[in-house]
């Protein structure tokens, strides 16, 4: 279950995390350090803004991960998904020109999907 997490993405997704987390700490002690040399209400708000910044993204990467975690992971594999498809209906009570267009356009259906060869074979 957790070696879903230790894929390249994942450890690369860990990484820029944690680096970002850090800097976001780093940026604060810039900005009180601004603040205390005279900066003003707006660097002292900065400095109290950066580090919750970076507690905020830890806190969504953390909800990112349970729910990978949580998620099956033959989900997303093809095959699974139901694929509802109803051969079109071909009306020849009416119009034969018309009859003959719908058998067309269905021929044209069939090939598009991969279920004919050309020449309706």
């Amino acid at each position: 279950m957790w070696t879903r997490l230790l894929t390249p993405r994942w450890v690369l997704l860990h990484l820029l995390v944690a680096a970002l987390f850090v800097a976001t700490f780093f940026l604060g002690f810039w900005q009180l350090g601004k603040a205390e040399d005279g900066g003003g209400a707006v660097n002292w708000s900065y400095a109290l803004q950066w580090p919750l910044y970076g507690f905020m993204g830890l806190w969504f990467y953390v909800r990112m991960v349970r729910e990978e975690l949580h998620r099956d992971p033959d989900e997303d594999e093809p095959g699974n998904a139901v694929v509802l498809y109803q051969r079109p209906r071909i009306d020849t009570s009416g119009d034969p020109e018309l009859a003959a267009y719908n058998a067309y356009l269905a021929e044209l259906n069939e090939r598009a999907l991969g279920q004919r060869g050309p020449g309706g074979r």
